[in-house]
C-alpha cells in the first residue's frame, strides 16, 4: 500500500507547516507528514519551508536573524484562517505526533543558509521523543544527509533530487540511505520499479495531479508527497 504524506501538512487547504494543517492531514487520513525545519538565531527548531519569512507570515527578514521569541509573535495563517496560526517549533509537533502513529518526513532545510549543528540538534529531539522508527530525514543537502546517517544510522535517510538521476538506487546505497525523494516528473516508472527491486524506497513530491497519483501507486511507490492529502486518499481507496 502506498503510504499518503501531506506535504507541510494538508496544505491545499490549510495554512502550510502549521499545526492546523498538520491535525487536519491526519483528521483527513494521512499516513503521515512532512515538514521543513530551520533553526532560530538562539538555536531553536521551526518549523517553516522557506529561509524568509516574509511569503507565509506576517513578518519579514531571515529565520537565522530572527529568535524564538520574535517567532512567536508571527501569524502564518495567510489569511486562509480568521484566526491566527503560530509557526510551529519542532518539538511541539513531536509533542502531538507522540499522541498519534503518523509517519513524519523531516525535511532538514540547510542548503542555502548553514545552519550550525541542525542535524545534531534533530536527532537528539528525534531520539528523546523516541520517535526513530517514525522519522525519516531528507534534504537537497546530501552532505546533510550523509552527516545524519553517521550520527543516527538508525534513523533513515533520503535524498530530495529536483532532477532524474541515472541509477538512483545506487547513489542511495552509496550514502547509506533507504530511500529517495524525487520529483514526480523525475520518477519514471522503470526507474522506479528497479529501485523499488533493489530494496529502496521511493517516496516522490510533490504528487497533485489525479493521474500521477493513481500511476505512482500502480507501480508501487512506497508513499507519495501532497498537497492534498484528501484527493490521494480516496485514490487508494478507489485503486483498492
Amino acid at each position: 500500500m502506498t503510504l499518503i504524506l501531506a506535504h507541510r501538512g494538508f496544505s491545499a487547504a490549510f495554512p502550510e507547516n502549521t499545526m492546523r494543517a498538520f491535525v487536519e492531514a491526519e483528521s483527513n487520513g494521512a499516513d503521515g507528514l512532512e515538514l521543513d525545519v530551520q533553526m532560530t538565531k538562539d538555536g531553536e527548531l521551526v518549523v517553516i519551508h522557506d529561509e524568509k519569512v516574509d511569503r507565509t507570515t506576517d513578518g519579514k527578514g531571515f529565520v537565522k536573524d530572527l529568535s524564538a521569541k520574535d517567532i512567536r509573535k508571527l501569524d502564518a495563517s495567510m489569511q486562509k484562517l480568521t484566526t491566527k496560526e503560530s509557526i510551529p517549533f519542532l518539538k511541539e509537533v513531536f509533542d502531538w505526533l507522540a499522541g498519534n502513529k503518523l509517519v513524519c518526513n523531516v525535511e532538514l532545510k540547510n542548503g542555502k543558509v548553514p545552519y550550525p549543528e541542525l542535524e545534531e540538534k534533530v536527532i537528539a529531539l528525534v531520539k528523546d521523543y523516541g520517535l526513530e522508527e517514525r522519522i525519516i530525514l531528507s534534504s537537497f543537502n546530501h552532505y546533510s544527509i550523509v552527516h545524519a546517517t553517521t550520527i543516527a544510522p538508525e534513523i533513515e535517510t533520503a535524498p530530495l533530487l529536483a532532477e532524474g538521476l541515472y541509477m538512483p538506487w545506487v547513489y542511495a546505497k552509496a550514502i547509506r540511505a533507504k530511500g529517495y525523494h524525487p520529483h514526480y516528473l523525475s520518477a519514471r516508472d522503470e526507474l522506479v520499479k528497479q529501485a523499488i527491486a533493489e530494496n529502496i524506497k521511493v517516496r516522490p513530491y510533490t504528487v497533485n495531479k489525479q493521474s500521477e497519483m493513481v500511476r505512482l501507486m500502480n507501480i508501487g511507490c512506497h508513499a507519495i508527497i501532497t498537497d492534498k492529502p484528501d484527493h490521494a486518499l480516496q485514490i487508494r481507496m478507489d485503486l483498492g
